[in-house]
């Protein structure tokens, strides 16, 4: 029932508590209706509420890698053999050792990626009937391993027994030796790399620094240099260190005199990027991505509300004509459907953000994080809701008010 108040003019008000009964009686009257039309601003809300917050939280876990792993690692470049046409290696036979009595490093080793054809890689002695596998073969010092972090699933690392005699001992990757057959180490199985036999020393289950390292062979760096000579062109020789907590640039600036002081030049010495530019670089796409897909939910959710509300306007035709011949004005008909699309907002808002936290919060127990969401945020999605309410509303509300009582009565 509409109640309007007489003003002493003869015009008639309607008070924000009969416009706030109206609108939830109108809603109330279809609640199938308004619930399916609140959907899309529930996803668009919901879905921009997560979006935000598991980007906020993912912020936090990238920056907690970062201070563990690449605040603490210096790469050391044999810029001059990259340069040079001739294979060659400009890091000291001792080079771990120069490096680590520089103050500040945990652990430091050469490495290289040797140059084989492919298919050089077998389970099988040449000869046999069988095609190789096209895998990587790393030389590497037993420091290089230690200070990438290898963590072993069988066997042992090569340590510096076997670098020292050259042996002819390797190191596979998890999914190598599945590719290999290499189920156990029981047997000391055997692989031949370009021909040459070595014995399976241990199997790494993976490698935090050296990715490449997580799907290959590696090999003592002088069981490398003895069988295949130095790097080749295109292939030139590293150094990993691992450093103690905030000495990564100190240890950076001091190690290619350390190295090489007779040419420190021959050497380039790099600290990753910082912290900040790592996750804007790694959240920006994909932050783009699902906002734009929130921002269409919630335009879907806008057209739903205003073609709901412009239905119920042409439903509603003789209740609204009822409602001036009793002395309501245009502007408290319009009012009265722009509080029923802004209800349907602020009610779809509120749902949306209370999803959103919800999903917030199950991921980051199932995945052991720390849950960042800004409380603004939150605060701040029913608002929009409303907001998207109200605009959808304006255009029915509008129709509302240009009925006529006599032809909408008649």
């Amino acid at each position: 029932m509409f109640r309007a108040r007489r003003q002493a003019g003869g015009s008639s008000r309607l008070r924000s508590r009969d416009l706030a009964d109206e609108a939830l009686a109108g809603l109330l009257q279809r609640p199938g209706r308004s619930v399916l039309t609140m959907l899309g601003t529930v996803l668009g809300i919901g879905g921009f509420v997560a979006i935000v917050g598991l980007s906020q939280t993912a912020n936090g876990q990238i920056g907690t890698a970062f201070s563990r792993l690449d605040a603490t690692e210096v790469t050391v470049t044999d810029s001059a053999a990259a340069a040079a046409k001739t294979p060659t290696l400009d890091f000291p036979a001792n080079a771990d050792a120069r490096a680590g009595r520089i103050n500040g490093v945990v652990a430091a080793g050469v490495w290289w990626t040797v140059a084989l054809k492919h298919g050089s890689v077998s389970a099988r002695p040449p000869g046999t009937p069988s095609a190789g596998l096209r895998l990587t073969v790393t030389a590497a010092t037993p420091d290089a391993l230690a200070a990438s972090g290898a963590a072993l699933r069988s066997g042992v690392l090569f340590n510096r027994f076997h670098q020292d005699r050259a042996q002819n001992v390797a190191v596979v990757a998890a999914p190598a030796a599945a590719q290999l057959g290499l189920a156990s180490l029981a047997d000391q199985p055997a692989i031949f790399i370009g021909g040459q036999p070595f014995t399976v020393v241990g199997i790494l289950s993976g490698n935090q620094r050296l990715p490449q390292l997580n799907l290959g062979v590696i090999v003592p760096e002088r069981t490398a240099l003895r069988i295949w000579g130095p790097p080749s062109h295109g292939n030139a020789a590293h150094m990993i260190i691992r450093t103690r907590l905030g000495a990564a640039p100190v240890v950076a600036s001091q190690v290619p005199v350390a190295l090489r002081p007779d040419d420190p030049a021959a050497l380039t010495a790099t600290t990753p990027v910082s912290g900040s530019s790592l996750q804007r670089t790694v959240t920006s796409s994909l932050n783009t991505l699902l906002l734009a897909l929130a921002g269409i939910a919630l335009i879907v959710g806008m057209i739903g509300i205003a073609n709901t509300t412009l239905v119920a306007v042409l439903e509603r035709k003789s209740e609204i004509g009822l409602r001036r011949a009793l002395g309501a004005r245009p502007v408290h008909i319009s009012a009265q459907f722009l509080a029923e699309s802004t209800a349907l907002g602020l009610f779809g808002g509120l749902t949306g953000a209370s999803l959103g936290v919800v999903t917030v919060l199950v991921v980051t127990v199932l995945h052991h994080w720390t849950a960042v969401l800004a409380p603004g945020l939150v605060l701040a999605a029913p608002a929009a809701g409303a907001v998207i309410g109200l605009l959808a509303g304006l255009y029915p509300g509008l129709r509302a008010s240009a009925v006529e009582p006599a032809e909408a009565l008649r």
